[in-house]
């Protein structure tokens, strides 16, 4: 497979940036460059904006349903597309290829459920208060969108945005990832080929905070949604709020995973050793706290550490490979530099901790025990293939240190006790709590956080909403 060099997408045009400015593209594995992605200027993104309001005007009369045929004809080509797209993500981003190919089908499933839950937008009739009148609340598309994401799943984090976004009737700026730009190019490929009108859908690369603070106060603009750190998410939020722009903001985490005395602990293990080391923990919701009670604390660490030890690191297209690369060097410095910072604070390294190899950015699966508060890595977000374990006595003592820190995306919780299970349930301060499982982020449930980590919802009726306004009209016969 040859690389693309990545263009800009605007107005239903493919095309270089109007400077002819490129930004580097490398693989992870290899650290050679494999391509270049367009940078987008201010003329540029005059361009996008003027593109997204004509697009709007026009996508805002199309109904539902028919919005909805194009919308299944952008999943189907996803489907057709699949592998291709898969090695391309592969190779920009790291992650194994079964992961990619698996993001992409997932891809279609996001698009098709929003394709359905944009037909069923529904509006109500309120009962008046006098014969004669008639009081209605109907939902209409918020406007154009700016929709900026990341690079650990540079489609998924797209595909949310951009679907819920054609499915309401809005029209979209995609800022996607300079690192990998190629895979989500293709998302918006599938869209243009499906028959989203000119200026519905359009793609820009370039330096993000130039970008944002371009897109983000330009009246054009009606809502903003990113997915991203909180340290930028609350920087874009602030500018948002200036210019009384709607946004839904998806933010980083710290997932607390509560392992109960009770819990089956071979099957907690196993889930969490493959949820922990999914595209090498760089997950916004991936499990990072494990907190273990003292009857099965041993046990646990032992089964997990096995675990972490079995799985091979290599590059993402080897067929034997079961966790990639990195996505940068930054990455590689961050693990090790909190793998030393907890053993410095007297935690132990139960298995990992080195870096693969002199090229390409892989680290081992990493497991250090014994983790005290102090350590930064209990305190910042990981984001890589690095578990932490601790012990706890009590249950109160669990729910305290999940609460702890000001992050409340994702939190995992594994016990026998229907009892147990509601308490924790509703104990820890979280948007989303997955008990004796891994099952967040279908495309139906909602998805996002709650304190640091945000607000909205990425999934389910909830997202869909955040792009809808509503519009109430009392009509009274005359």
């Amino acid at each position: 497979m040859t690389y693309p060099n990545v263009l800009l997408y605007i107005d239903g045009k493919w095309r270089p940036a109007g400077s002819g400015r490129t930004i580097p593209v490398l693989n992870p594995a290899t650290e050679e460059t494999i391509g270049t992605v367009a940078h987008a200027d201010p003329a540029d993104l005059d361009e996008a904006l003027a593109a997204a309001e004509k697009g709007f005007r026009a996508w805002r009369l199309v109904s539902p349903y028919e919005r909805s045929k194009v919308m299944r004809k952008a999943a189907e080509l996803m489907r057709e597309r699949a592998d291709k797209i898969a090695t391309i993500m592969t190779t920009e981003q790291g992650k194994v290829l079964a992961e990619a190919r698996l993001e992409t089908m997932a891809a279609a499933d996001v698009i098709e459920w929003f394709a359905e839950e944009g037909r069923r937008s529904y509006g109500r009739l309120i009962p008046a208060r006098a014969p004669g009148v008639y009081q209605m609340a109907i939902k209409e598309p918020v406007g154009p969108v700016a929709a900026f994401t990341p690079w650990n799943f540079p489609i998924n984090q797209v595909v949310r945005k951009l679907s819920a976004a054609v499915a309401a009737g809005c029209s979209i700026i995609v800022k996607a990832p300079e690192e990998t730009p190629a895979s989500p190019a293709e998302l918006i490929r599938a869209f243009a080929d499906a028959g989203v009108p000119a200026g519905v859908v359009n793609l820009v690369y370039g330096v993000p905070s130039e970008i944002s603070e371009y897109l983000i106060p330009h009246p054009t603009i009606r809502k903003i949604s990113f997915t991203g750190s909180t340290k930028v998410g609350k920087e874009l939020a602030a500018m948002a709020g200036q210019h009384m722009k709607r946004v839904t903001m998806e933010l980083g985490g710290h997932a607390p995973v509560i392992v109960f005395d009770d819990a089956d602990v071979e099957q907690a293990a196993k889930i969490m050793v493959a949820a922990k080391y999914r595209n090498a923990g760089q997950v916004c919701i991936s499990p990072t706290r494990f907190l273990v009670q003292d009857g099965v604390y041993d046990k646990f660490v032992n089964e997990f550490v096995d675990g972490a030890r079995s799985i091979k690191v290599g590059n993402g297209l080897d067929a034997d490979s079961r966790m990639g690369a990195l996505a940068n060097h930054r990455r590689v410095t961050a693990i090790e530099e909190m793998v030393q910072d907890a053993v410095g604070k007297g935690a132990k390294v139960a298995t990992g901790g080195n870096r693969v190899g002199n090229k390409g950015y892989f680290f081992e699966p990493t497991v250090v025990t014994d983790v005290p508060k102090s350590a930064r890595a209990m305190n910042e977000e990981p984001f890589a293939p690095l578990a932490l374990i601790s012990s706890f006595a009590k249950f109160d003592d669990a729910a305290e240190e999940a609460n702890r820190l000001p992050f409340g995306l994702a939190s995992y919780a594994f016990t026998k006790s229907a009892k147990t299970a509601t308490a924790i349930g509703a104990v820890v301060e979280a948007g989303m709590m997955s008990i004796n499982s891994f099952a967040l982020a279908l495309p139906e449930v909602p998805f996002g956080g709650i304190k640091d980590s945000g607000y909205g919802s990425e999934g389910g009726t909830e997202a869909l909403e955040a792009y809808l306004n509503t519009k109430f009209i009392t009509q009274t016969g005359v």
